[in-house]
């Protein structure tokens, strides 16, 4: 656990040595906010469905964007080798680098709590759906780091890297979204493929264990693919 935190620590530090952790948070904050702010007078609900509901979208180009650098950047200046011949396993490699991405998820979506709060300022608002939101969000961010992590480890290429990522949370986001062009078949399996759909089971204030099973499963099938590769190309 020490080897994690020491590495989780290090790539959390790295993020705001460059301009790329203030880019995206600015980024992020300025999509969301003028998505939630233009449109929450229109539909006169004291809610934050709206955010919600774009959120699965934004993450899937926001959070590649995040990882895109953690192995990439390494293979290319060389500091990979280094990092491999330190007393460390690929799991910590792997496992310290994912936690660095998800707290710095959980960081930019901080600033995005003074949204429920603006909304109970001028009225009553149910903090179910909220908290439930949230706890969503994190889940999210978490399956679609794990997936950002081994796209990054799969190329020296930050760019490249960057676009397998959003190839593969975009389509997890959507996939249940175009369900009418699938066999009758596989309609449900597709179906359940769908992180928007358990995003949204979860922000409306409704905890289901497949949906939490569903995430941790994604989450350790991007580890695990991370695993993989790293042992491949050593």
């Amino acid at each position: 656990m020490r080897q994690i935190a020491n590495i989780a620590v290090k790539e959390f530090n790295d993020y705001f040595t460059s301009p790329i952790a203030y880019i995206v948070i600015s980024i992020f904050l300025v999509v969301t906010g003028w998505f939630f702010f233009s449109t929450f007078f229109l539909f006169d609900r004291a809610d934050m469905r709206n955010f919600f509901s774009l959120l699965p979208i934004i993450f899937s180009f926001i959070i590649p964007a995040i990882t895109m650098r953690l192995f990439s950047e390494e293979i290319n200046v060389g500091s990979y080798e280094i990092l491999v011949t330190m007393p460390v396993s690929f799991v910590d490699i792997a496992l310290g680098k994912f936690v660095a991405a998800l707290f710095f998820t959980a960081c930019m979506l901080i600033p995005t709590i003074s949204y429920p709060v603006f909304i109970s300022l001028i009225g009553e608002i149910d903090l179910g759906p909220v908290i439930g939101g949230y706890i969503g969000a994190f889940f999210l961010g978490g399956a679609y780091c794990a997936l950002g992590v081994f796209s990054s480890c799969l190329t020296r290429n930050q760019i490249i890297a960057f676009i397998v990522g959003v190839a593969i949370c975009f389509t997890l986001t959507i996939i249940d979204k175009i369900l009418f062009f699938m066999p009758k078949s596989i309609v449900s399996f597709v179906g359940f493929l769908g992180a928007g759909g358990h995003f949204q089971s979860i922000s409306k204030g409704v905890i289901d264990s497949r949906d939490i099973i569903y995430f941790l499963s994604i989450i350790f099938l991007g580890l695990l693919g991370t695993y993989l590769v790293m042992c491949k190309k050593n």
